[in-house]
């Protein structure tokens, strides 16, 4: 494996729009994109694991070559 693959990168070559949603959690594309890509991110989850627990990098990266969207949640007044 080359040293700079990791799973963020790896689920990116996979074909999936993976994109940060805000600075907490990310989507990856459309349903057809990871059907497409099932096996392939199948072998990544088996080379790393559970992607949770990798969260806040995979996040981070995204973020910094501008794969994210940034929301704004309503302020909910009670």
């Amino acid at each position: 494996m080359s040293p700079c693959l990791s799973p963020r990168t790896e689920v990116i070559a996979a074909g999936c729009d993976i994109n940060a949603v805000g600075h907490d959690m990310y989507v990856l594309g459309d349903v057809d994109e990871q059907e497409e890509a099932k096996e392939e991110l199948s072998r990544i989850g088996e080379r790393y694991g559970d992607r949770a627990a990798l969260r806040s990098e995979i996040i981070a990266y995204l973020r910094s070559i501008g794969r994210f969207v940034d929301v704004t949640w309503p302020q909910t007044i009670h």
